[in-house]
């Protein structure tokens, strides 16, 4: 496993090229948008005689259109072109609709510049697909947290920057609009420019048959991600990111005028700071995750969404201005940094909530059919940001004030993620044994690469307490299936952490050799699928600290499955109350202390030829080394 920064992935060719590509792609993006929206808002009667309101609301419309109507073209054809080839292309193709758009800015031509944001909401939807496919060509499966955070980071940063440059440009007059109308096809260049390094990228399926109509093409691609209900769910719950952000950050300009009283200044602030939570939020994914796909940060982001979006309500509800300020004036306001504190939290853990899911969608989604189903996710998206503005627009009509919109928002987020946690108990656990080991323990893994990340294997592990089985889900880059003694799969509490697991309960068969015979096939079928199943062959937790003698279950289970065993021990968890330590339980947690340190060692796959219950005893054995 990796223990590189994230940040060396900046001066490798693999991504650096693909991250400044999308980068300038979504700063360019925000300046044209945000320069275009200004200009109509603050300028409009040089420009048309149209209703202000009416084109504040066609621009963004235009832009989200063509992600319903060409997501599932550009899915496929990212499935089925080279990415590199195909981002050079699509980057050619914003320095043609930024050309024609220079042309609106010189003439003043509204319509001209409202066909280039059609026109760059193509490009987006061209590029979605190929941004979160290319990933897993070129990252290793323990850099795709780090990689995506970078992503999301550079995502929100240059759309905020966008947004500045875009604003400050127009409002210096026709000078500005000249200055954005160079400037934004000088952007383009400079993408297209970065382009050029993304090394090659195979296409997943170049021998895809193109099927052009986007109702037929959306129908099949979200009924092939519903064959894989994490993918399925998690494509749900990452569009249902979007609708709670469109909700809220739709609210900021109005929230900023009115309610805080603030100039654009502090609409500019607002922006800043969210911006600022959510790469931050996106950065620490990799530092929180452990270099691996933890998807038990997504339970942890989804609580802080809600968490700090009712305390955004509460804190509006208790700041007062007795007259207009600019953002420094509004800083020195009382209640001011609190409410500043709960935007940079929605930031943050809204990247613990996002970042997991691309990196989950990335490596459990079928390799052939990856940039489809991104396609399908980006119309979800569209979808569900439409909804979201009705949605306000409603709550609005009925005279819900901007605060009492954050708190119907967040509470909304509190009902759907327990709707999405009960459909895929899978993010609980993880979340669960995630907080077990930042909090109870501190869990090291040593060699945790040698797991593979595709593929069958058995893993084979020292049995030292009741919660062993969690520290090897929570370091695993995988999901595991244990094989448990019955009687501590039974265990209330923990045992439905174990029924999560998909545990294969397994019994001695002068106890029950019904449940032992079918355990055997459980595993023998879990292998066949591709997965990896954990053993603990002493068969009972060690009553003193030392290894008990190794059983033959695993000989059994090999030669009806030969695949890869990997040998793994556990050290440190002996003498923690959830072991079989007979001393004083609180003697022995005062003793440790809190955060005791464990680690998990993983030692070199072993061929099923060249294993017997002594070896892997004596491997394990190794493993361990005196610290128990």
């Amino acid at each position: 496993m990796s223990s590189n920064s994230q940040f060396s992935l900046m001066r490798q060719r693999r991504f650096a090229p693909f991250f400044w590509t999308q980068f300038l792609g979504a700063f360019n993006d925000n300046v044209f948008k945000t320069a275009l929206l200004t200009v109509l808002t603050f300028d409009a009667l040089h420009w048309t005689n149209l209703p202000v309101s009416l084109l504040n609301q066609l621009i963004p419309g235009l832009f989200i259109l063509p992600f319903v109507v060409l997501s599932a073209s550009a899915g496929q054809l990212a499935d089925k072109k080279e990415k590199g080839w195909l981002a050079r292309r699509v980057k050619l193709l914003e320095i043609v609709i930024m050309l024609v758009c220079a042309y609106g800015w010189l003439q003043h031509n509204v319509w001209v510049l409202i066909a280039g944001v059609a026109g760059m909401g193509i490009h987006s939807t061209l590029f979605g697909p190929v941004k979160y496919a290319y990933l897993p060509q070129h990252l290793h499966t323990d850099e795709l947290i780090g990689g995506n955070g970078l992503i999301e980071m550079g995502t929100f940063v240059g759309i905020l920057l966008g947004e500045i440059l875009g604003a400050m440009l127009v409002s210096h007059g026709d000078g500005g609009v000249m200055l954005v109308a160079g400037i934004t096809i000088g952007i383009a260049i400079l993408g297209y420019i970065a382009s050029l390094g993304i090394p090659e990228s195979p296409a997943a399926d170049p021998g895809l048959k193109m099927n052009w109509n986007p109702v037929t093409e959306t129908i099949r691609n979200i009924a092939f991600s519903k064959q894989n209900r994490p993918v399925f769910l998690s494509l749900l719950g990452n569009s249902w990111f979007w609708f709670y952000g469109a909700i809220i950050l739709a609210q900021f300009p109005l929230f900023a005028k009115d309610f805080l009283r603030g100039d654009h200044s502090v609409f500019v602030l607002l922006l800043t700071v969210f911006s600022f939570g959510i790469g931050a939020g996106s950065l620490l994914c990799e530092k929180l995750s452990g270099h691996k796909v933890e998807i038990g940060l997504v339970p942890f982001g989804s609580i802080g969404l809600s968490v700090f979006g009712i305390d955004l309500a509460l804190a509006s509800q208790a700041y007062i201005a007795a007259q207009d300020v600019t953002a420094m004036q509004f800083i020195t306001q009382p209640g001011a940094i609190r409410l500043l504190a709960d935007i940079v939290l929605l930031g943050v853990f809204g990247g613990f909530y996002i970042v997991p899911l691309f990196a989950l969608i990335q490596t459990r989604c079928e390799p052939g059919h990856l940039s489809r189903t991104i396609a399908g996710m980006n119309i979800l998206n569209a979808l569900f940001m439409v909804v979201a503005s009705l949605a306000a627009s409603a709550m609005l009509v009925k005279g819900f004030t901007i605060p009492q919109i954050f708190l119907a928002t967040a509470i909304l987020n509190v009902f759907v993620a327990a709707y999405i946690f009960s459909l895929v108990p899978e993010f609980l656990m993880r979340f669960l044994a995630w907080i077990l080991i930042h909090t109870i323990h501190k869990v090291r893994g040593i060699g945790t690469e040698h797991i593979p990340e595709q593929g069958p294997a058995v893993l084979v592990c020292n049995h030292v307490s009741y919660l062993d089985a969690v520290v090897l889900m929570a370091c695993s880059p995988r999901p595991v299936r244990f094989v448990m003694d019955h009687n501590i799969f039974k265990i209330p509490l923990i045992s439905w952490i174990f029924r999560t697991a998909k545990t294969i309960p397994i019994a001695p068969a002068k106890e029950d050799k019904w449940l032992m015979e079918k355990s055997f096939i459980d595993i023998a079928q879990a292998l066949e699928e591709g997965e990896l199943v954990c053993i603990f062959p002493e068969g009972r937790l060690t009553g003193n600290g030392d290894i008990n003698q190794f059983k033959g279950g695993i000989m059994k289970i090999i030669e009806r499955t030969p695949v890869p065993v990997i040998p793994m021990a556990l050290r440190g968890l002996w003498g923690s109350i959830f072991s079989r330590d007979k001393t004083n339980p609180f003697e022995r947690a005062f003793r440790r202390g809190p955060f005791s340190r464990l680690e998990l060692v993983v030692g070199e796959p072993m061929l099923p030829t060249a294993v017997t219950p002594e070896i892997l005893q004596e491997r394990v054995t190794a493993l361990r080394g005196n610290w128990r």
